[in-house]
């Protein structure tokens, strides 16, 4: 037995159960990992929510790295001792996880598992976002929404490295400052500036070619409306709410384009490791600085829970079992 999280019913960050687990042993395909770090991402907090409609109970967290202990029959890409990180299969609150052999990605030697559980997930997910779902490069001006936050922050840093032009929207003073030391030529504070207002100033009421939304609700109407014609609306994450229900005649004014890509953006394992290859690659030569600002045990997951969720956290926050 270990020790991890389970969720039985939807709710507050108190529905997290800290107790007892038996991980059992893998089966066909699957590999045991010892956990040495949890990433924690707003999607979590989703699913404890019931926002997603997970099967109750179920181990929350999408994001681990740790060491192979143990492999099932027909597993011939891993083996005990290797280093490897895990994302988009439920169980990374607990001290141990069985997960699919072909869900794993090699650590290189010179990234730690602390920081390779705070970039997994919300690396790739700035990969997808800025190499696939839209191919950013020089000609581009861009608006990172959320832009202290784990993907908000690579988003800026990566997108600078391509040579955008990044405005980054933020909650206060604190997080300007290190959306500005990640790369953003312009800073907003929506709570003390119209962001879609400060957008067209910036840009010469042209507008931005591409939005990446992770807030949702309060930020969607305004985001469109700063949208350069032919823009891309890339909506991410929800963390003020679901958007309002819309016709998409608001879409035609501007031909604009909208997207909703979620974390099951790879159709294949040599997808997985070519945008696995091309993160980590970025991290070793220091075009990604991994800011992993909060740290916790893993038994205080609630707490974590509850200070992402009332924007407390900034960059990469970690739980460590």
């Amino acid at each position: 037995m270990v020790k991890g999280f389970k969720v039985y019913t939807p709710g507050g960050p108190e529905v997290l159960k800290y107790e007892e687990l038996d991980v059992g042993e893998p089966g066909e395909g699957q590999v045991k990992i010892r956990i040495k770090a949890v990433g924690l991402n707003f999607i979590d907090v989703y699913f404890r929510k019931g926002a997603y409609g997970a099967k109750m109970p179920y181990v929350p967290g999408f994001e681990s790295a740790g060491e192979v202990i143990a492999i099932g029959p027909g597993v011939t890409d891993a083996k005990v001792g290797d280093k490897v990180g895990c994302m988009g299969a439920f169980g990374a609150y607990a001290e141990e996880q069985i997960v699919p052999a072909r869900a794993l990605v090699p650590i290189p030697e010179s990234v730690d598992f602390i920081k390779a559980g705070a970039i997994l997930l919300k690396g790739m997910t700035a990969q997808m976002l800025l190499r696939k779902t839209f191919k950013v490069g020089p000609e581009h001006t861009i608006l990172v929404h959320a832009a202290a936050g784990g993907v908000g922050s690579l988003l800026c840093q990566w997108a600078r490295s391509l040579g955008a032009q990044v405005i980054g929207c933020v909650s206060n003073e604190e997080k300007a400052r290190q959306a500005t030391e990640d790369g953003c030529h312009h800073v907003i504070i929506y709570s003390k500036e119209d962001f879609g207002k400060r957008v067209m100033a910036i840009t010469n009421n042209s507008g931005v070619h591409v939005v990446y939304d992770s807030v949702g609700r309060d930020t969607f109407q305004g985001s469109l409306d700063c949208l350069a014609t032919r823009g891309y609306m890339i909506s991410y994450g929800q963390s003020s709410g679901a958007p309002d229900p819309f016709t998409m005649s608001i879409l035609a004014p501007k031909s604009l384009f909208l997207t909703r890509p979620s974390i099951q953006y790879t159709t294949n394992r040599d997808e997985l490791l070519e945008m696995a290859n091309d993160l980590f690659h970025n991290v070793e030569a220091g075009v990604l600085k991994v800011r992993v600002n909060q740290t916790y045990p893993l038994s205080d997951a609630a707490k974590a829970h509850d200070d992402i969720e009332n924007r407390r956290t900034t960059g990469s926050t970690v739980l460590i079992p």
